[in-house]
């Protein structure tokens, strides 16, 4: 079962903010009662958390398609307006509002902090269900990008995974020069990593015909 989503019409920290004052005093809650109480935000600011391994050079070996798979997922429940299918055992574990309580608060400090410099703008951009489709159908296509199979070769992973983040958070908090930026970053992503699959796919081809 999934839990509709809400389109992100506040900015981050306000959206924590309700989060928060909606956990009970005491007792518990769980990740889909969290999702659906902060919405599509909340993927995207796990989405951006994924990303952050890929902004160096040459990315950690060996996470590109674990943390891939579930930005994907993520990219697919953005476009449907839905959380992604996760296990109902994952979704509906027990947590603890004390324990849930001091995280929405750190996460919304830092959040306040961004948002001196992220901000609604470009609206168009990052309004309504349409949109939510082709945002959601390029977070998609970023992960696959991201997934492509060329460890060590620098900038495979951090091209892709920049992209993710600015798509991302852009969509997070509203802010379409962020969206835009992604789009741009993307589109290099692509053409960088294309590239080197087909010249990893002739070199093979030419290996084959010498043997």
């Amino acid at each position: 079962m999934t839990a509709e989503l809400h389109n992100p019409e506040t900015s981050l920290s306000v959206a924590l903010e309700g989060a928060i004052a909606a956990l009970p005093p005491e007792g518990q809650t769980s990740l889909r009662q969290l999702l659906a109480q902060i919405g599509e935000q909340g993927l995207l600011l796990f989405t951006v958390v994924l990303c952050i391994p890929f902004l160096f050079p040459v990315g950690p070996p060996g996470i590109s398609t674990v943390f891939g798979i579930v930005i994907l997922l993520i990219g697919v429940g953005v476009a449907r307006n839905r959380v992604p299918w996760l296990p109902d055992r994952l979704l509906d574990r027990p947590l603890t509002a004390d324990s849930v309580r001091p995280v929405l608060v750190k996460g919304r400090q830092v959040c306040l902090r961004l948002e001196r410099v992220v901000r609604p703008r470009w609206l168009l951009l990052t309004e309504g269900s349409t949109v939510n489709v082709v945002h959601g159908s390029a977070l998609v296509f970023a992960a696959l990008v991201l997934m492509a199979p060329l460890p060590f070769i620098p900038l495979s992973n951090t091209l892709p995974g920049g992209s993710i983040l600015l798509l991302a958070l852009g969509l997070a908090e509203r802010d379409g020069v962020l969206v835009a930026g992604g789009y741009a970053l993307l589109l290099l992503a692509t053409v960088y990593v294309g590239g080197l699959l087909s010249g990893v796919v002739w070199a093979a081809l030419h290996f084959l015909h010498g043997a």
